[in-house]
């Protein structure tokens, strides 16, 4: 007889407006369901900042399972849903909700979860349709689209809307903070904001040293990410600092190997210690070796 599969670990978040009262409902219905941990947080269901949600999806592991009790709990569209779902997937984990058909670690579960796929497609089409017409409409008419108080210059409405563009920003920010915040915090503030910047966009992403040091202290004044971060970096002897900095890189991506360290740091135009252009494989294991020796958290490359 073939040995049952191992039982998932599941995990529940629980979350109720700004106006509604407790969660307790919520946790009862999950821990019910075999929840071993629940996550609870206090936010509208329009806002995009939810610092719990965000943290939980940086940290949820390979094969467990996301775990809410109405769909309505967890995304404030469908659209937004199947981003938090396409984010669980990509790190092997699942997704339930235990009062709608939809349970990504089962065939009938994902059937489902394509529906509301078309169903968002079909959202978004209707929505772009309708925009354009009343566009057109207003247009006819003799009206200008857009916010009235904004054209006249309104200060209140001027506040509203940059209140609004803030939101939005600071919650882009959370939801992408895990591609970032593990560089960030292995260099900061030992290395300066023009090596980190280097650092990501080697790894394909897309900083300035202004937009990077704005993101990390809108982070920290919201009290998500630490305000040591934002300390002026120090100068350090040349050998030490190609020394983090390939700490850096490699703790950003485990899986690259040596070579590849050496080629991403050819394509930086950072000089060897003996100033030259090239490096092999030998010099970015020495380097390693010695971030090792003074306790930076290093993977074995090879």
């Amino acid at each position: 007889m073939p040995p049952s599969p191992a039982r998932k670990r599941l995990i529940g978040y629980a979350r109720v407006s700004t106006d509604e009262q407790a969660t307790d409902a919520q946790v009862d219905d999950l821990r019910a369901a075999g929840c071993e941990v629940v996550h609870q947080e206090q936010a509208s269901g329009a806002s995009r900042a939810r610092p719990v949600l965000s943290r939980l999806l940086r940290e949820i592991r390979k094969d467990e399972v996301l775990v809410v009790v109405r769909l309505d709990r967890l995304a404030r569209s469908v659209s937004h849903l199947l981003a938090v779902i396409e984010d669980l997937e990509s790190k092997g984990a699942h997704f339930r909700s235990l009062r709608d058909p939809i349970d990504t670690s089962t065939p009938q579960g994902m059937f489902s979860l394509q529906v509301l796929g078309a169903v968002a497609q079909l959202e978004r089409s209707l929505i772009s349709e309708r925009t354009k017409a009343g566009v057109k409409a207003a247009k006819s008419k003799g009206r200008m689209p857009g916010n009235p108080g904004l054209r006249a210059g309104s200060p209140e409405a001027i506040r509203k809307a940059a209140t609004a563009r803030h939101r939005v920003y600071l919650g882009d920010l959370i939801h992408k903070a895990e591609t970032f915040l593990p560089i960030v915090r292995q260099m900061r503030p030992d290395h300066s904001w023009e090596d980190v910047v280097q650092v990501l966009n080697a790894k394909g992403q897309r900083w300035t040293t202004q937009s990077l040091r704005r993101a990390v202290r809108r982070l920290v004044t919201e009290k998500i990410f630490e305000p040591g971060l934002l300390g002026k970096a120090g100068r350090r002897p040349p050998d030490d600092r190609l020394m983090t900095l390939i700490a850096g890189i490699a703790i950003g991506n485990p899986a690259l190997s040596l070579r590849d360290i050496g080629a991403q740091l050819e394509g930086m135009r950072e000089r060897t210690p003996r100033g030259g252009l090239r490096w092999t494989a030998s010099s970015v294991k020495f380097q390693l070796d010695k971030a090792r020796k003074l306790g930076l958290a290093v993977p074995e490359i090879r």
